[in-house]
């Protein structure tokens, strides 16, 4: 399975976007397009990104009943994104009726994978806040095979987890793992970050990189760095 770096396109206007966008010549990249940006100018920002070329992962983290996730990822499947997210949390139900409505929305070659704990998320803060009492580990693979056996083309979890997920459901079932940083960078707020080069050997298949890009001076040479890093 190829690999892929995502770039978190985590800027408030379409203008932004576009003039970040601008930094990367010919380059053909694959972008993040997160609440943030799309509840803020809509559908418009795919279209924009899409005649650009770029791959799309459509981060809106859909949580709701399964027949209003069906309806939504019915209407999103016309926009033909490579992959969606969803949160494993909505239960099998609301995953099977996710990529259901994907499917017969059009877009069967989209991914819809599943949202399992935010790298944000510590197992201290887990257990206190969800009343979740196994390891964040297990939460995590426990979503990650509810994910699959609700035919979903993976998930989303830290670097920490991917092997275990690798290893439970199979080298094709997509590891998405953002709180990706360079040894030189701040953690911010991430709680579980990792290295390109860690990612790579944990088994990562696609990394997500927000601010080490789009704050640095220099995006796509900094870009190229973690890919060569990554991409091995």
């Amino acid at each position: 399975m190829s690999k892929d770096v995502i770039i978190a396109l985590d800027f408030p206007t379409l203008e932004d976007t576009l003039s970040f966008l601008e930094k990367f010549g010919e380059e053909k990249l694959f972008v993040k397009v997160g609440m943030e940006l799309y509840l803020q100018n809509g559908p418009v920002v795919i279209e924009k990104i899409k005649e650009l070329g770029h791959k799309i992962f459509l981060d809106l983290k859909l949580h709701d009943i399964p027949n209003t996730v069906y309806g939504a990822t019915k209407g999103l499947a016309k926009f033909k994104v490579d992959i969606l997210t969803v949160h494993a949390a909505g239960g099998y139900e609301m995953l099977k009726a996710a990529k259901r409505g994907m499917v017969e929305g059009g877009s069967v070659d989209t991914n819809v994978i599943a949202i399992t704990q935010l790298t944000s998320t510590s197992e201290e803060a887990m257990k206190e806040e969800q009343l979740i009492a196994v390891s964040l580990e297990e939460s995590v693979i426990n979503y990650a095979k509810l994910a699959k056996r609700a035919g979903l083309d993976g998930v989303v979890s830290s670097v920490w987890e991917a092997r275990l997920i690798r290893e439970n459901c199979g080298d094709d079932f997509l590891k998405v793992t953002p709180g990706i940083r360079l040894e030189t960078d701040e953690v911010g707020d991430q709680k579980r970050v990792a290295t390109p080069t860690v990612a790579n050997e944990e088994g990562s298949t696609h990394i997500v990189v927000g601010r080490s890009i789009t704050k640095s001076e220099n995006p796509l040479e900094v870009y190229k760095l973690i890919k060569s890093q990554f991409v091995k």
